[in-house]
This record gives C-alpha cells, sequence and structure tokens, in this order.
C-alpha cells in the first residue's frame, strides 16, 4: 500500500472513530494536516475543502451541540464525501 494510500485510511478510520465517538477532533486533524503524501497526488482543490472542512469541525469543538453555525454531522458527512472523492481520484490513477 503507497504512503498516500496509509494517509487517506488513517483519514478514514479516525472519521470513523469520530463519528462513532471513539476519536477526538484532534486526531482526525492532525492527520488530515500531516498527509502530504497524499495532498501531493490530489488537485489542489483537495487540499483547500480539507483545510476548510478540518478547519470548521475544529470550531465546531467549541460548541457541545449543533450549533446554527456548524452542524457537525454535516462536516462529518462531507469528510466522508471527500473522503470517498479522494479514494476514487487514487484509484483512478492506479495508486
Amino acid at each position: 500500500m503507497s504512503l498516500a494510500r496509509e494517509q487517506l485510511q488513517d483519514i478514514a478510520e479516525e472519521l470513523r472513530g469520530l463519528r462513532h465517538g471513539n476519536v477526538a477532533i484532534d486526531a482526525l486533524i492532525a492527520s488530515a494536516q500531516n498527509a502530504e503524501q497524499l495532498r501531493a497526488l490530489l488537485p489542489d482543490a483537495f487540499s483547500t475543502v480539507l483545510d476548510n472542512l478540518t478547519d470548521r469541525l475544529q470550531a465546531s469543538a467549541l460548541f457541545t451541540e449543533e450549533s446554527c453555525s456548524f452542524s457537525r454531522t454535516d462536516l462529518i458527512d462531507s469528510l466522508q464525501l471527500w473522503v470517498d472523492k479522494a479514494r476514487e481520484r487514487l484509484t483512478a490513477a492506479g495508486l
């Protein structure tokens, strides 16, 4: 498995754990920020979207419940979509 695939798998697993309450937001954000090989293989727009989503997710951690500005559930769903699209890109590139 390539390093980029491993980094994507780490993000996916931490996202699953976050959804089930087993992983802290900070762990997911750290994995996303440190996924340099993955980011290098994807178009720049992927990094922009990932950074935007993780920034908003981190801000949502300041609230104990869903707020008008940030829906943690929607952000997690959007991150899952990002993971799915990134996986498709890697597969299409033969990685």
